[in-house]
């Protein structure tokens, strides 16, 4: 008997473009169909259609129907509007002798089997992704199976607890509030169904856009074989090639949008607690931070604040001058960030605006009988605004009016998976039901099952683009708890409510780096540990480690001791006030990275295996070596211990390629900078030697790269002073040697009209160990604080006491570490050479 697969294969018909071509045949029940489209092929069979179409060269989108249904609606919550209506033409075939058919672009071929099994190679005929299985339908949902091999390694995810790399692990797409969530806790507070499958050195991306509760299984199951589906909801998923992992990210925000450029102020220290209940002390924490000259540059106030936990309200008997106090802070530099939680208390007949506005508007969820859907959170009963209703939005955006016009700076939307207490799904019931009255998507109403997941980005969308409308040039800062694929674009976000334990700061380094993967550039995890009470030596710890990450803000629960960098003596604060210290004289080339992430989605916070893909033999990430290791920017290697508790020494796995000791300049020993693909000539080359680590309270090891020009501040106690001094460009020669600076006025968004300064810089090294440094002309119509440049060359061959600048000898500063030369601010090139 023949097998099914043969039967089909007979009746597959040659491709008539742009026409769907149907077998007769009287032996078989079903036919197949094959339309040729202008930007793909569309694939039918018993009742099931598949579709793969070109929006890229290298990006492709899939969709598929079960059972003669309909497509789903070209419309996305994630993927902005710009991207989902992109196409390119293919060509169609070749069409293979068992009946695959497919097509090509520039950079893929797509092969479509008779039983609708997608193979995706390169144009060299490497398979990048191949199906496992037909895709397997369920009652509403669906499972798709992809081939896995023993050297896949899998990232991305969001904020999902455990190892950096997700192969042999399965988790849950449920945004969920969780308190205290331990490392196999699944799901917590996130849903950003993207992953990067990262292979000998190539990488791909894939994002499933069903939010429904989705799952994946990165070989948990079956080893051989990795899988995602949904329990509802639509099978579209995008799937792309780097192959250099740095391109699957910038995909990733080509299709669903990069974090924008945030206020400088935002990338400060900053100081918080659940809670400061009172304006005295709130008052005294400011007033200890300023005294004891601990830079920092905002302040929260968490629910405690509000009169009865109602939000867009002030306890004014415990705030008795809140406007005051908020322009006093402001006076000495200080941003307030306020919590706005998106439960609105059910208060009829009492004067409570927020809830008497959003009735009048029709802006709330309501229950399937039409009633408007009430759960009990902090303040008592609350209902919840209709996020998916643009006009609802609107109208939650007109709320922050009262605090804007006040001058608070920040807000926080915590609690928006949405949380419900007192039921055991801890949020809404699933019928709860939301209208959908959304640009680009049809209006309907769904039920929560389908907007549970993004629930929390909408919420956090109306806070921005309501901020956007009342105050139009300055740049909004909202953090937001839940989110889904796409939030980056509206808000920050943090890794929720994690615990003051030394496992918790292991975790947050690949939490962090995971977010940053899947397009939360400005993230961080809450500094010594949110629930619980850290001693001071993994206080003090974790403020080190905190100083480099996207967001550093201390925060901690009510019921646990203090937290402030003060709290445990003069030796620990001396400690942790030195990092803080350390990570505002880096706040050009952190706000130059945050910079760089607004244009390309390539996040502040990156594993190892982003930039060094090729660091290891058999092409695994780095990363999985080096468990505490990460890069802050693209220049600054971090290496945290693996295991921070312990006092034994550790290993640092630095990277193939020249390195420098950040806190001493000194040049390391070069490393084997052969990649991947070079083994016989790597091989011959002698082994590196490790650098052993033994861990100091006050030490964290921190290398940069080869190549890199850093640009560094003076000192100051906010990012609203104005540095007293040059500006310093710390030179470290190497390949490709390069850096640059950007700066704007922080706030606004004039930068888009130009008013930016931009300066590109580089660095080459002669053979008799002379250094050159070209400083570029400047771009841009923005004057920076700056009027010289302090130009530090590290790793110079002995004491170099000449340089010549623009033609001209000049003597230089040397130290054992650095020849120095301070050169004045030009707007045109500059060449200094030291030797």
């Amino acid at each position: 008997m023949k097998s099914a697969f043969a039967i089909l294969a007979v009746v597959l018909l040659p491709f008539v473009s742009g026409v769907p071509r149907y077998a007769a045949a009287s032996n078989i029940a079903e036919s197949v169909g094959i339309s040729v489209l202008p930007d793909g092929v569309m694939v039918s069979h018993g009742g099931n259609t598949l579709r793969v179409t070109a929006l890229r060269d290298d990006v492709l989108r899939v969709t598929a129907s079960h059972a003669r249904g309909q497509f789903p609606e070209k419309a996305s919550w994630a993927v902005v509007p710009a991207a989902l209506s992109e196409s390119v033409k293919v060509v169609a075939g070749p069409n293979s002798p068992n009946g695959a058919v497919g097509f090509r672009t520039n950079s893929l071929q797509v092969s479509i089997s008779v039983d609708m099994r997608i193979t995706i190679r390169d144009l060299a005929g490497n398979i990048l992704q191949e199906d496992a299985a037909p895709i397997e339908w369920h009652k509403h949902g669906f499972t798709v199976a992809k081939q896995k091999h023993q050297d896949d390694h899998f990232f991305g995810l969001g904020d999902k607890p455990g190892p950096l790399d997700r192969a042999g692990e399965a988790f849950t797409m449920w945004n969920t509030d969780m308190f205290g969530w331990q490392e196999s806790t699944d799901p917590i507070y996130k849903t950003i169904p993207f992953f990067i499958n990262f292979r000998a050195g190539h990488a791909t991306g894939l994002l499933l856009d069903n939010t429904f509760r989705t799952n994946f299984d990165f070989g948990r199951s079956d080893p051989n074989e990795y899988t995602f589906g949904a329990v509802d909801g639509p099978l579209t998923y995008y799937f792309w090639s780097g192959p250099e992992p740095k391109k699957v990210v910038e995909t990733y925000a080509w299709l669903t949008g990069t974090t924008p450029l945030p206020p400088m102020w935002s990338l400060g220290f900053q100081q918080s607690r659940y809670s400061y209940e009172t304006e005295t002390r709130l008052m005294t924490i400011a007033n200890r931070l300023r005294a004891d000259k601990i830079p920092s540059d905002a302040l929260y106030l968490d629910i405690d604040f509000q009169e009865k936990n109602r939000p867009f309200t002030v306890d004014t008997k415990a705030f008795p001058r809140f406007k005051d106090m908020v322009s006093d802070l402001a006076k000495d530099h200080f941003h307030l960030i306020v919590i706005t939680d998106l439960h609105i208390a059910k208060l009829p007949d009492a004067g409570y605006a927020p809830y008497d506005s959003g009735i009048a508007g029709d802006h709330f969820v309501k229950n399937p009988d039409g009633s408007v859907f009430s759960g009990v959170v902090w303040p008592g009963p609350a209902v919840f605004p209709d996020f998916t209703q643009k006009v609802s939005r609107d109208w939650w955006g007109t709320l922050y009016k009262g605090f804007t016009d006040e001058g608070v700076a920040g807000f926080w939307n915590d609690m928006n998976e949405p949380a419900v207490f007192e039921v055991p799904t801890k949020t809404m019931p699933d019928n709860v039901q939301h209208r959908i009255d959304e640009p680009g998507f049809a209006r309907r109403t769904a039920t929560h099952l389908e907007i549970h997941n993004v629930f929390g980005m909408e919420n956090s969308r109306g806070t921005y683009e309501g901020l956007l409308k009342l105050q139009p040039d300055v740049r909004p800062f909202v953090l937001t708890r839940a989110s889904y694929a796409g939030g980056q674009r509206y808000a920050a976000t943090w890794t929720g409510d994690n615990s003051a334990t030394w496992n918790h700061l292991r975790q947050t380094v690949p939490q962090i780096e995971n977010l940053g993967l899947s397009g939360f550039a400005m993230t961080g995890a809450d500094v010594g540990g949110f629930a619980g009470s850290p001693p001071p030596d993994l206080l003090t710890k974790w403020i080190e480690i905190g100083a480099f990450q996207p967001i550093d803000r201390d925060h901690s629960a009510k019921g646990t001791r203090d937290h402030e960098v003060w709290v445990d003596g003069p030796e620990h604060e001396a400690i942790r006030k030195h990092f803080i210290e350390e990570r505002y004289r880096l706040m050009p080339y952190l706000y130059t990275s945050a910079e760089e992430t607004s244009r390309t989605g390539l996040p502040i916070m990156r594993p190892l295996f982003l930039e060094f893909p090729d660091a290891t033999t058999d092409g695994h990430p780095l990363d999985n070596d080096a468990t505490g290791e990460f890069l802050f920017g693209d220049r600054i290697l971090v290496a945290a211990s693996p295991s921070p508790e312990e006092v034994a020494p550790y290993e640092v796995q630095l990277p193939p390629g020249q390195w420098y000791d950040y806190w001493t300049g000194e040049r390391l020993a070069m490393l084997t900078a052969v990649g991947a693909r070079d083994l016989e000539q790597r091989d011959a080359l002698p082994p590196n030697k490790p650098i052993y680590i033994t861990p100091k309270l006050a030490e964290l090891p921190v290398y940069v790269r080869g190549g890199s020009i850093i640009p560094v501040a003076p000192l100051t106690q906010s990012t609203m002073e104005k540095p007293d001094g040059p500006l310093t460009l710390r030179v470290y020669p190497g390949a490709k040697c390069e850096g640059s600076v950007y700066q704007d006025d922080g706030t606004s968004f004039a930068y888009r009209e130009g008013k930016f300064f931009r300066q590109h810089f580089s660095c080459t090294e002669a053979k008799n160990g002379a250094v050159t440094v070209k400083l570029e002309a400047p771009t841009g119509s923005f004057t920076p604080w700056w009027n010289s440049l302090r130009i530090e060359v590290y790793g110079l061959a002995g004491k170099q006491h000449i340089a010549v600048a623009n033609g001209k000898s000049v003597k230089v500063e040397a130290t054992t570490a650095a020849s120095i030369l301070i050169v004045p601010a030009a707007s045109t090139a500059t060449e200094v050479t030291f030797r």
